[in-house]
């Protein structure tokens, strides 16, 4: 596995001059584009590394997968009263489909989504971000993961386009706390500084039934985590879930920090990040990896 993991990042390297960081997000124009790593955690708690795997980066859309755990914890099924589980097909910012369906969002992977998530969570939280912080902590095994506050700042300085979103939503009755509150506790959550292998061992408990190991604590149901990673099958990356599940044919998560998580249910736990994303707003080279990866040792659940 080391070596092949070596390999890989040496054949998709070439990729990362092509990508774009996130320019829409200041704080993340800055990020160095020349960075790639990668780790793998087995089951039986066997860690893989290779490249820039210890980096802590912005996890970004990653988040909203904790978010989501969080409220079905709380609160279980009710939460699907709210928002759907389908794909959208269309652009994760995007407030046409909104409109269109009277304020009630296609998935929780969607920003509209993650933010009547983030709404829920308000109502339940008395502490919403240094609660996902702890969570996180927990899940990872590691004491020292922060939110990143210049990143947060920077998102809500330029919270426009999700702010319309929120007060769309509102409007239609689908918020129900202080658009300006949840906000700045969504972009907290975006703004968690982890690196690959934080991600992988913070993500173990969807490659085992929804148990995680550091903690010692059953996180989710076996039903409910076959749940969530079908929504990250059919939504964890955006309008491209589809080319990701054709590519690389494994539930996961992107975020535009130029992060994916991916989960091989009963086996392993993956995490790639390059900062250089495609149009779609994945990494670029990252993709690549999880695609060769996946077809070499032949982990696609299809």
């Amino acid at each position: 596995m080391q070596a092949l993991l070596n390999e890989i990042l040496d054949q998709v390297r070439p990729l990362i001059a092509q990508g774009k960081v996130a320019t829409y997000i200041p704080a993340l124009a800055d990020v160095a584009l020349d960075q790639l790593g990668i780790a793998v955690y087995g089951n039986d708690g066997e860690l893989f590394t290779a490249g820039d795997a210890h980096t802590p980066f912005s996890i970004q859309s990653i988040s909203k997968v904790f978010s989501l755990v969080q409220a079905i914890q709380h609160s279980g099924e009710s939460i699907w009263e709210r928002l759907g589980h389908e794909p959208s097909g269309q652009p994760f910012n995007s407030l046409v489909q909104l409109e269109l369906e009277n304020g009630r969002p296609r998935n929780p992977f969607i920003n509209a989504g993650a933010l009547v998530i983030s709404d829920i969570n308000q109502s339940r939280f008395a502490a919403p971000a240094l609660s996902m912080r702890d969570f996180v902590r927990r899940l990872s095994g590691n004491p020292h993961v922060v939110i990143d506050r210049h990143i947060a700042d920077s998102e809500y300085q330029h919270r426009a386009r999700n702010a319309a979103m929120a007060y769309l939503m509102q409007s239609f009755g689908n918020f129900h706390n202080d658009v300006e509150m949840v906000l700045r506790n969504y972009f907290s959550y975006c703004a968690l500084s982890m690196s690959c292998v934080d991600l992988v061992k913070a993500f173990c408990f969807l490659a085992r039934d929804g148990f995680c190991k550091h903690s010692g604590e059953q996180i989710l149901s076996a039903r409910q985590t076959q749940q969530v990673n079908s929504i990250m099958a059919t939504s964890g990356l955006y309008d491209e879930a589809g080319n990701f599940a054709y590519r690389v044919g494994l539930p996961g998560k992107s975020g535009v920090g130029g992060g994916i998580v991916a989960i091989v249910p009963g086996q392993y736990t993956i995490c790639v990040w390059s900062p250089g994303l495609n149009k779609a707003g994945n990494s670029l080279a990252g993709m690549a990896a999880l695609e060769v990866l996946s077809d070499r040792i032949g982990w696609s659940v299809f």
